[in-house]
């Protein structure tokens, strides 16, 4: 058995939940807090066989798509000169980041 940890952006968790479930898999979906953008994502937990992980993983493929955004990853801090402004640059959002590992025991009690 495999346990399948997706971090996804917020966006996409209902869409992929939705077709998770019609493929016959179960879903766990935990709120997290991205670290780079500040962003709200979920983490996904789907217990498969090991013969099904490339199943869900193409699912996962096709509900998380990467887009551009503009973000101000530069905000001001305290002690900068007056004037500064911060400047929007673009950064990829999106997508997911996926860890499939070993699971030794499963229990459902």
């Amino acid at each position: 058995m495999k346990l399948i940890i997706a971090v996804i952006h917020d966006e996409d968790s209902h869409r992929l939940t939705e077709e998770i479930n019609k493929a016959g898999f179960m879903v766990t979906k935990l709120a997290s807090t991205g670290g780079f953008l500040k962003t709200g994502n979920s983490t996904m937990l789907v217990g498969v066989q090991k013969e099904k992980v490339d199943e869900v993983l193409n699912i996962i493929k096709k509900e998380c798509k990467t887009n551009k955004q503009m973000s101000l990853l530069n905000p001001p801090v305290a002690g900068m000169p007056d004037g500064y402004l911060p400047y929007p640059i673009e950064v990829t959002a999106g997508g997911a980041t996926v860890f499939v590992v070993d699971i030794d025991q499963y229990l459902k009690i």
